[in-house]
């Protein structure tokens, strides 16, 4: 198995992407590759110690920047960390890891390794570290959407939770602005009902304030609502951890409890942080590309890799590519059994 890595995508490339390449070499049977400036890369090895002789690098000098248009990556930095990575992986990879641009990384995605044969729309799947873990689709590829979109991603996205999480049967709720199947836009009120004729476990619409509460396995909506989900539930995570570290350092006594509660609260923390579970992956394509977040650290890439790992391993893939033919054949016969 080869895990292609973009070694200079993120705000802490290449460092902690290099060092996270290597503590998953060390710890997974696995090839890894990473794509980046061979010099910066060697000498992030040479500063910290790490030994490169179990990954191959691939030389570049080309960045997709935070600030560049998504297509770049496929017309006009073509041989960008980026670029190469996601051709090596067309070529014969077996998944790709990227902290970098997300808009480039779904459009080249999208145009390089392209959707699997069925699938609308490929998008952004997030696992959120409840109590009970929550995967939201779509967090910011698609701002607009289709109730055929959001039925096939609640198809993927229960597949990804049985899968790698092993939940039978997921539960699958519809994110909205009440729990009546007539609430919503349009497309909310369409979507209500092709879920509800769908072979998924459908529980109807879930409101935003049940969502930590393990209202649901899978939740759907549109990218532009579930990027501000996660940047809330990213923010509140922050703000409330501080909070809590402010009351404990008023006296030497609260300092005290502090100390006591120091790792309840470090769980309490993670239990906010989508990229505990190591990035997010694009769920929809013909091979698997995951999404680190841009602030990723040395551990996070070393998640990121595992979960790479995991999806190759599980065979996500060729089941949404199953389940999306299951689908249409039964809205064939639906449709011809109307006639």
């Amino acid at each position: 198995m080869n895990i292609i890595i973009d070694a200079m995508g993120g705000d802490n490339a290449p460092s902690e992407i290099v060092k996270g390449a290597v503590e998953a070499s060390n710890t997974y049977d696995v090839k890894i590759t990473l794509v980046g400036n061979e010099q910066a890369i060697r000498g992030v090895a040479e500063k910290n110690s790490l030994d490169l002789s179990k990954i191959e690098i691939v030389h570049t000098d080309v960045v997709i920047t935070m600030e560049d248009t998504a297509t770049l990556v496929v017309r006009g930095k073509e041989n960008s960390s980026m670029g190469i990575g996601l051709n090596l992986l067309k070529d014969g990879g077996d998944a790709f890891v990227s902290a970098g641009n997300t808009g480039a990384l779904h459009a080249g995605s999208s145009l390089i390794i392209r959707k699997i044969n069925g699938i609308a729309r490929s998008g952004i799947a997030t696992i959120f570290p409840f109590e009970r873990p929550m995967i939201m689709m779509d967090m910011g590829a698609n701002p607009t959407v289709t109730a055929n979109y959001l039925e096939q991603w609640a198809m993927m996205c229960s597949i990804y939770m049985n899968k790698i999480y092993h939940v039978e049967n997921p539960e699958v709720g519809l994110l909205n602005n009440g729990t009546e199947k007539t609430k919503g836009t349009a497309v909310m009120v369409e979507t209500y009902k092709l879920l509800s004729e769908s072979n998924l476990n459908f529980i109807g619409n879930v409101e935003a304030r049940e969502i930590p509460f393990g209202a649901c396995d899978v939740m759907v909506t549109d990218g532009f609502t579930g990027n501000i989900v996660l940047k809330l539930v990213e923010g509140m995570g922050k703000f409330m951890f501080g909070e809590l570290k402010n009351m404990y350092s008023k006296n030497m006594a609260t300092k005290l409890s502090f100390l006591a509660m120091k790792a309840s609260l470090k769980q309490f923390k993670k239990s906010f942080d989508a990229s505990e579970h190591g990035g997010a992956p694009f769920l929809g394509l013909n091979k698997p590309v995951i999404k680190a977040h841009g602030s990723s650290d040395a551990k996070a890439i070393k998640n990121a890799i595992r979960q790479a790992i995991n999806y190759v391993q599980s065979g996500i893939t060729q089941e949404i590519s199953a389940e999306i033919e299951k689908m249409k054949e039964m809205k064939e016969k639906k449709e011809n059994s109307k006639q």
